[in-house]
Order: structure tokens, then C-alpha cells, then sequence
């Protein structure tokens, strides 16, 4: 069987569906008879189960249709397929059957439509991009997206009822502004959004089950919650018990001023935060391998080629952390996707920068900001434990921790022994954030590594603790 290859428990429906299709709901309406259909996608072989008896533990389960949240916050198209879970132990694993994600359909990993494609030239990527971006702009002010970031913290002040006031009077007249441009002709019209949660399956009584088990899973993730005190109280207990990161004042006052611009951007909003951390997360390795080709190519340095790779299994290891958090939700406001990305691409150059000058510094700031990360995700887990294990996993996330072939999965963990590899468990939402906490404390001990230079006798070691090549 093919790594990714779907199985089909049952017929197809009539309905094909494009990417473009998936968009709206009105390109193919789900009916009766293509309601509750299941799609396993196998990593292999499955050696305790057959297909059979996996489609009787999936119906036992209950799996339910998914919901993919598209270009809105409140948009919703309907796929008429669930993706269930066999993994490499051959147990089947339910998963999360909604995608919260702006960048959902195609743009998933692990996504048929997304395996293989060539980009088109960087022109029309770019343009491509700004229209997306600017209708995803024009959205956000007319039809007010901000007001979830005022229901998630509510004015207590007077500074902050005025500065909210104020708030609201620029978005009034720029709602104006794109009113009379678009009356102009200036811009195109404005369409309505897709048709959303409380308009849908209204003539169907199992598309009705899968919108309240979505809107269920919707509504837990939005009780989750994330101290910004116990967090720093977390982080500060840690240095006192002798765990702190020797640093420079320059890049400690650097990241101390990331780590309050996270609190004041993103407080009540753990899943928004996480998704900025992961985006900016990701910048360091790519920084590190720009450079270290450079000096290849210049002929400088070729004594890189194994920190390329550790530093590409680092990447893709935060790229799977991004997906997760953008199939929560993660990046649905267009202020949200704007802040993160400029402020990584403002981090990659500082970096590279800072990589010209002095790796080991390049390497102590990729430390502070992975111990940040450690804190963080260990306080949430703690804070919401229950309600974390009553949520499904990502299917990306099920994918990437309990699938047959780890690609890389191993790579980036240099102080892991090869004899007894980690292969954490990924049943429910909380094994998800543990998991990522892991994670990030494996990218501690590497960029620590990597300061001190003993990630020379990590690679050493695991190289002959690994299996034999010709013997």
C-alpha cells in the first residue's frame, strides 16, 4: 500500500469535489446519502487490524464528517469524507474532523492536493498573495473580526475603554473608506462570506450532528486558557533552581521585549500566541542553513553538512508545530498572520546578521527563545489538562508523531540515545501539546549543544550507535 494512499471504507459519493469547490458549500451541497462516509488514511501496512475491522472500530467511534474553516473567521465548507487515523502500531486513532486554519484545504500537510506542487513564478505569487490578503483585510474591517480580540479581553480601564473607543472609530472609518472605494468601482465587490455555522444543514440530521460536534470542538478550544503571570512565574522558578540561560544583556533585553509583546498581543489567546511563536520559531533554523551554504559555497567552511541537517530536521519539526496550530485556528485574523509574519522575517535577517558575527550568540538566542517555548506550553498543558483530553488530535498531528516512517522525526533530537529513540503517544489534543513541550526542550538541549560545541560528540555517537552500513 502507498504511505498516503487513502482506503475508502465504502462508495464514493457522486459528488467530486475541486480545491476550489471545497471553498463553499454551495458547489456541492451534502446529501443524505453522502453523509457519515470514512476515509483511513493507512501509513502502511497495518499489522494488528484489516480494513474491515478497522471500518468496525471507526463506526464504533463515532467519527463524525469534518468542517474545514476557509477564508473567515466564521466560514465553513463541508468535505463529504472524515479522516480517520490507522497508525503504525495498526490502531485506529480518531481525529479532529474540523480545520480551523485560514490556510486549510490544500495548504495542510499530508493533503492529496498539496503533494508535489510546483510553485508558479514569484510574480504571480505575489500578486496572488495580495489579493488574498487584502480581501482577508477588507473582511477583518467590515465585518469585524477584531471584536474577538475585545470578547477575549475586555476593557477594565479607562485607558483601555478609551483606547478601545479609539480602536473602533478607526475601524468605522476605514469601513467607510472601503464602502465609498468600493462604490467607486476602485475595488471589487465585496462578497458575503461562505455560508456559516448557524445557516447550514438545516434538511439533514447527520449534517446537523457533524456541525454541533464541530462547533462542540470550537467552543472547547476557545475555553482554553494561558496565565501570562504563571507563565513568567513558571519561567523565574526555573532559573532559580539553576536552569536559567547565561546571556548577554543586548539579547536577553531583545527577547525580554518579544516575550511582553507576546503578552500584550496575545493575552487570553494561547492558541493565536502559539501560532506566532511556531511562525517565529522556524526563522533561526532557516537563518543557520543560509549561512552554512553560503560558506560552502564561498569554499570557507564544508564542516557544516551535518548541521545543515540537524538544523533542516529542526525546521521541519517546527513547520508540523505551525500546521497544528493553524488547523486550531491559529491563523484566522488577518492582524494575527500580519504580525507573525513580519515580525519572522524582521528575525530571520536579525539572525543572520547575528550569525556573521558570532554563531554561539545566534545559537544563545535560539536557546532563550526554545526555553520560552518550554514554559509556555508546560504551563498550558498543566492549566488545561481536562479539557485538552477531551479533544481529538490533528490529523497532522497524528500523522507526524504515529505514522511508519518518522521522516526526520529523530534528526533534530541529538541528545536522544539511537538505542531507545522517543515515540511519544498522540491520542488525544493533550498528548498533542505535551508532545510540542517535548519537543521544544530537545531544541534546548541541541542549540545548547551547539554553543559548547559537544553536538560534534552527540553526532559522533549517534552516528555509532545507529545501524551499520555494509556490515
Amino acid at each position: 500500500m502507498d504511505s498516503m494512499a487513502p482506503m475508502a471504507l465504502g462508495q464514493r459519493g457522486p459528488c467530486v469535489r475541486t480545491l476550489q469547490q471545497r471553498r463553499t458549500l454551495r458547489a456541492c451541497p451534502v446529501s443524505r446519502g453522502t453523509v457519515g462516509r470514512l476515509v483511513v488514511r493507512a501509513v502502511a501496512s497495518p499489522p494488528k487490524m484489516d480494513t474491515e475491522a478497522a471500518a468496525l472500530k471507526a463506526k464504533a467511534s463515532g467519527v463524525q464528517q469534518p468542517v474545514y474553516f476557509a477564508d473567515s473567521v466564521a466560514s465553513v465548507s463541508m468535505d463529504e469524507e472524515c479522516s480517520a487515523f490507522i497508525d503504525r502500531d495498526g490502531d485506529f486513532m480518531e481525529v479532529m474532523c474540523c480545520d480551523y486554519g485560514f490556510r486549510s484545504g490544500a495548504s495542510r500537510m499530508y493533503q492529496q492536493e498539496n503533494d508535489g506542487r510546483i510553485p508558479k513564478n514569484a510574480f504571480q505569487l505575489g500578486w496572488d498573495n495580495f489579493k488574498s490578503e487584502l480581501r482577508s483585510l477588507r473582511q477583518s474591517i467590515r465585518f469585524d473580526d477584531y471584536s474577538t480580540i475585545s470578547e477575549a479581553n475586555p476593557p477594565r480601564t479607562p485607558m483601555s475603554r478609551a483606547a478601545y473607543s479609539v480602536g473602533q472609530a478607526a475601524l468605522d472609518s476605514l469601513d467607510a473608506v472601503d464602502r465609498a472605494l468600493e462604490a467607486a468601482q476602485v475595488l471589487e465587490p465585496l462578497r458575503p462570506r461562505a455560508v456559516t455555522l448557524d445557516g447550514v444543514t438545516r434538511d439533514s440530521e447527520s449534517g446537523s450532528k457533524l456541525i454541533n460536534n464541530c462547533a462542540e470542538i470550537r467552543s472547547k478550544l476557545k475555553q482554553l486558557k494561558l496565565s501570562n503571570k504563571a507563565m513568567w512565574d513558571r519561567e523565574h522558578a526555573r532559573e532559580q533552581s539553576g536552569r536559567g540561560v547565561e546571556t548577554p544583556w543586548l539579547i536577553k533585553g531583545v527577547y525580554l521585549s518579544l516575550c511582553l509583546l507576546l503578552d500584550f498581543l496575545y493575552e487570553n489567546r494561547p492558541i493565536q500566541r502559539f501560532w506566532f511563536l511556531e511562525t517565529v520559531a522556524r526563522m533561526p533554523y532557516f537563518s543557520y542553513i543560509s549561512m552554512l551554504h553560503l560558506y560552502e559555497s564561498l569554499g570557507w567552511w564544508r564542516a557544516g553538512a551535518e548541521l545543515r541537517k540537524i538544523h533542516f530536521a529542526e525546521e521541519w519539526n517546527e513547520l508540523h508545530h505551525l500546521q497544528i496550530m493553524e488547523s486550531l485556528g491559529g491563523d484566522q485574523l488577518w492582524f494575527d498572520r500580519f504580525a507573525a509574519q513580519h515580525a519572522a522575517i524582521l528575525y530571520y535577517w536579525i539572525l543572520l546578521g547575528l550569525y556573521v558575527f558570532s554563531p554561539r550568540l545566534a545559537y544563545n538566542f535560539s536557546e532563550l527563545i526554545e526555553y520560552h517555548a518550554v514554559d509556555t506550553y508546560g504551563e498550558f498543558v498543566d492549566a488545561n489538562e481536562e479539557l485538552l483530553k477531551s479533544l481529538p488530535p490533528p490529523l497532522v498531528a497524528a500523522v507526524y508523531y504515529r505514522s511508519q516512517d518518522l521522516y526526520m522525526f529523530d534528526s533534530f533530537q541529538t541528545s536522544q540515545p539511537m538505542q531507545n529513540p522517543r515515540r511519544p503517544s498522540c491520542k488525544t489534543l493533550y498528548d498533542v501539546f505535551k508532545n510540542i513541550c517535548d519537543d521544544e526542550m530537545e531544541h534546548v538541549k541541541t542549540m545548547k549543544a551547539c554553543q559548547d560545541e559537544t553536538v560534534s560528540q552527540d553526532i559522533i555517537t549517534r552516528r555509532e550507535d545507529g545501524p551499520r552500513v555494509g556490515l
